[in-house]
């Protein structure tokens, strides 16, 4: 029986990549069309903004490698979310031909001014989603709970979902704040959080490593969201094992989950 379905956000429910990609690119092109053309996957925004250190595209891109890179320095414990938002303006103000402030507060500025509501302005909710929540919902017998679980910042990912309607939906969203551990150390903590255990719980993401092996070496059944794109380079999906459970839209998830049960 599977009691609980977990749902990784970023590049699952909404596509935060590109997002990102064009929060920059409308941050740094000026041009009008600028954000949309450097949120595509192939080479775009080869314009270089004057006073910069490269085009629109590599500084998209160079935004992007850092937001893994401090992200990955606050899932560890090793900086608090908003500082890891000063030490990604700190390396790419000077990109920009912009100065660096020593004031802690001027680089929340920024990050508050400039770059969160160009993020904001820029999410997308894949169009897949909606519909499986609600095929999930209307599952015959004993449906599934469901919750989200994501490593990201709790104010901020919950208002994506709140923007797209779709908090309604989860008993729960679980981040690293509520858990004590990021994913993939959150797992045996986010099945105690919901009353349940591994062997009935269910992870569903986008990204192999992170969502699904690491779900199943948890003891959870990993089921992997294969968009077409890897979600931390841009490029092709990564091969899986032919034993990985595996859909390439949310809409197939409410009848492989009714095939778990039967």
């Amino acid at each position: 029986m599977v009691d609980v379905v977990f749902f990784d956000l970023d590049g699952t429910l909404v596509d935060h990549r590109r997002a990102a990609f064009a929060a920059i690119g409308g941050i740094v092109g000026g041009a009008t069309g600028a954000a949309e053309a450097v949120g595509s996957a192939g080479p775009a925004g080869s314009a270089r903004p004057a006073g910069s250190a490269g085009s629109v595209a590599e500084l998209a891109a160079e935004w992007w490698a850092l937001e893994a890179r401090h992200m990955w320095e606050y899932l560890a414990g090793e900086c608090s979310f908003a500082e890891q938002h000063r030490r990604r303006a700190r390396a790419f103000l000077p990109l920009l031909g912009e100065p660096v402030s020593e004031d802690p507060a001027a680089l929340d500025r920024w990050i508050a001014e400039r770059y969160l509501p160009a993020l904001q302005e820029s999410w997308q909710c894949y169009a897949d989603v909606l519909p499986c929540l609600e095929a999930l919902g209307r599952m015959p017998g004993r449906r599934p709970r469901l919750a989200v679980l994501t490593n990201g910042d709790p104010g901020q990912q919950r208002a994506k979902l709140d923007r797209f309607g779709l908090a309604g939906h989860f008993e729960a969203v679980l981040t690293p704040t509520e858990l004590g551990a990021a994913k993939p150390a959150a797992y045996a903590a986010a099945c105690r959080r919901m009353g349940t255990v591994p062997e009935r719980a269910v992870n569903v993401g986008d990204m192999l490593p992170t969502d699904v092996t690491a779900a199943a070496a948890a003891g959870l059944t990993g089921v992997w969201l294969d968009r077409g794109v890897d979600f931390v380079t841009g490029g092709p999906s990564p091969v899986a094992e032919p034993s990985v459970l595996r859909i390439e839209r949310l809409t197939e998830l409410p009848d492989l989950l009714a095939q778990m049960v039967s």
